[in-house]
């Protein structure tokens, strides 16, 4: 009696489980994602990329300046573009000649020495000593142009 106890016990115990397994499964495929798509093709390496831009559009190519030359050196000094350079403007970019500046010749220049020199340049091309210079005024700190010697000797 025994065994046949234990064989509907283990009986039941065995429909449980395949109850509960069969139960499980139906529920895993009807929740399961659909099959991964499948891999595109490698690309043939020998091949090269096509690009569509379609309606991109570049930046626009920077267009040549109608500035003359003395504009264009005027415009470097006055940092503001309101067409007056001021001392402190005048001042501010002359830092690349401290060399040719040197007052008393011992290969050092203070800056009192370029100070002086450059507010100097600056007085002398301010001709209505306003503290200001114009386009005109500015164009009499121009450089002298150094002749070219010729490539031969012909």
């Amino acid at each position: 009696m025994r065994q046949i106890v234990l064989g509907v016990v283990g009986g039941l115990c065995m429909a449980g489980i395949g109850v509960f397994w069969w139960q499980g499964r139906a529920a895993v495929e009807n929740y399961a994602p659909p099959p991964p798509a499948p891999e595109a093709p490698a690309p043939d390496p020998e091949d090269l990329p096509v690009t569509d831009p379609g309606d991109m559009q570049g930046p626009t190519p920077p267009e040549v300046s109608d500035l003359t030359r003395e504009e264009q050196r005027f415009f470097r000094y006055d940092r503001n573009r309101d067409r007056i350079i001021t001392r402190n403007e005048m001042l501010s970019t002359r830092s690349d000649g401290f060399r040719a500046l040197d007052v008393d010749g011992n290969n050092l220049l203070t800056f009192e020495e370029w100070a002086v020199t450059t507010a100097r340049r600056f007085d002398n091309a301010d001709a209505d000593g306003d503290g200001r210079l114009t386009p005109r005024e500015f164009a009499t700190t121009a450089p002298k142009r150094v002749a070219k010697k010729p490539a031969c000797k012909c």
